[in-house]
């Protein structure tokens, strides 16, 4: 019987390796690359807040990478003039030349994972992933973005 699970996993593996080793070299963890693509998407400039709830992550947790992320020149925070109790959160253009590094590195990893494919059978393999992801997750839903791929 074959273990889907074991296959997703070294995929998931591989295509992370992959980005780990893009982030690095900007002293960027994965994590990190993480919230700076969740920046990129926000149509209204995020406070701290949105970030622990987006990523199901504590208050301190968030800080520190935010903190750290700050002192490398990726974000700016600054209180909220509606709110001085809360931070939002800025993408600096070190931030935004980071998010292109990683845009390529996924769309270089989407190329590898699809080589041989088919256009249909690229087309396909998307909708048995949606289809799974659905079956395990119900309120699965792709970014909007996706569908114009």
């Amino acid at each position: 019987m074959t273990n889907y699970g074991h296959m997703f996993r070294a995929i998931s593996c591989a295509l992370g390796q992959r980005m780990n080793q893009a982030l690095s070299g900007m002293e960027l963890t994965f994590s990190q690359g993480h919230i700076l693509g969740y920046l990129a998407q926000c149509t209204q400039t995020p406070c701290v807040r949105d970030i622990e709830d987006a990523f199901q992550l504590t208050h301190p947790t968030v800080s520190g990478l935010l903190s750290r992320m700050e002192k490398k020149g990726f974000v700016r925070l600054e209180p909220d003039p509606g709110d001085r109790r809360r931070k939002l959160v800025y993408l600096l253009p070190k931030g935004l030349q980071c998010i292109e590094t990683m845009s390529e590195v996924i769309r270089q990893g989407d190329a590898t994972l699809l080589r041989g494919f088919t256009q249909a059978e690229q087309e396909q393999f998307r909708v048995y992933l949606t289809r799974a992801m659905r079956n395990v997750s119900p309120d699965f839903t792709i970014p909007k973005e996706e569908f114009s791929k």
